[in-house]
C-alpha cells in the first residue's frame, strides 16, 4: 500500500473577487509522478486554482496540502515551482537568460544570494535542458515568445521542484517550444516530480498527460484524458465538443 502523502490535495476550495465567483467547492488529488491536465474555457478558474496554491490568493473556503504540508511550508522549502501564464517582467531591464534561471536558485542560497557550485551547475543543466546555451547571455528581452517560456521553464527545473504548476505553458509558442516543454515534464515526472499543466490544446492531451481534470469553477470529472474529452464531458464545461468544432473548422478551410 502507498503511503506517502499526496502531492497536491484541494479539497473544497472556493475563491470569490467581489461579486464573481472563480471557485466553488474545487476538490482534485494529484499523486507523486503524475501530469495531471487542468482544461477548461477562459474563466473557469484554472489560474485562479494557480494562484490559490501558491499562495498569491486566499481561498474563501476549503484547503489545500502539498506532500501533506501547508502549501506556505512547501513555497519555502521550494518544493512547488509556479510557472504563470504570463510573468510580470521588464523586458527592458538588463537581465540574462542565465540570471532568470538563477532565481530559480534563490531559496536554497544564502542571505547573500552568493551562486555556490551546485547553483551555477543547476543552471547550467536547466538551460541546456531546454535547449537555450547558445542564447544563455542574450538579454531575456531579445528572446522570442517562445525562448521566453523556455526560459521561465528552466527557472523551475532549476529549482528542483517536486510539484510544478504551468498555467498555459503552450499558449503563443511555436512547435520546438511545445515539443522540448512536453519532453521535459515526461522526463520530470519520470524521475519522480508531480505536474499540473493548464491547456487548451485538447488533441495533446493524452499524449501529454497520464490524467485530465475538467473544471467549470467546480472539478466536474478527474480521470483519464480519453475518458474526460469524451463529447458528453466536454460539453458539461464547454456546452459543445471544442474538438468536434475544432474539426469542423479545419474540414471547412481546407
Amino acid at each position: 500500500m502507498n503511503t506517502k502523502p499526496a502531492a497536491l490535495t484541494v479539497t473544497g476550495v472556493g475563491v470569490r473577487y467581489r461579486d464573481i465567483t472563480a471557485l466553488v467547492d474545487a476538490s482534485l488529488t494529484l499523486e507523486a509522478g503524475c501530469v495531471c491536465g487542468l482544461v477548461g474555457m477562459n474563466g473557469s478558474g484554472k489560474s485562479t486554482l494557480f494562484k490559490a496554491i501558491m499562495g498569491v490568493v486566499r481561498p474563501d473556503t476549503g484547503t489545500i496540502s502539498i506532500f501533506g504540508g501547508a502549501p506556505a511550508d512547501a513555497r519555502k522549502a521550494g518544493t512547488v515551482s509556479y510557472v504563470p501564464q504570463s510573468e510580470t517582467v521588464d523586458w527592458s531591464f538588463p537581465i540574462s537568460v542565465r540570471d532568470v534561471v538563477m532565481m530559480g536558485r534563490y531559496g536554497k542560497q544564502n542571505w547573500m544570494r552568493s551562486p555556490r557550485r551546485c547553483d551555477r551547475s543547476a543552471v547550467e543543466n536547466a538551460i541546456d535542458r531546454v535547449d537555450l546555451t547558445e542564447l544563455a547571455d542574450r538579454q531575456i528581452g531579445q528572446l522570442s515568445g517562445g525562448q521566453r517560456k523556455r526560459a521561465f521553464v528552466a527557472r523551475a527545473i532549476a529549482q528542483e521542484a517536486s510539484l510544478l504548476l504551468l498555467d498555459e505553458p503552450f499558449a503563443g509558442v511555436d512547435k520546438r517550444t511545445e515539443a522540448t516543454i512536453t519532453r521535459l515534464l515526461r522526463e520530470l515526472t519520470a524521475a519522480g516530480a508531480s505536474v499540473l499543466v493548464s491547456t487548451h490544446d485538447l488533441h495533446a492531451l493524452p499524449d501529454l498527460c497520464d490524467e485530465a481534470v475538467l473544471l467549470q469553477q467546480r472539478v466536474l470529472m478527474h480521470g483519464r484524458p480519453e475518458e474526460v474529452l469524451k463529447p458528453e464531458n466536454l460539453a458539461l464545461a464547454f456546452g459543445v465538443d471544442p474538438l468536434s468544432r475544432t474539426t469542423s473548422r479545419t474540414s471547412e478551410v481546407s
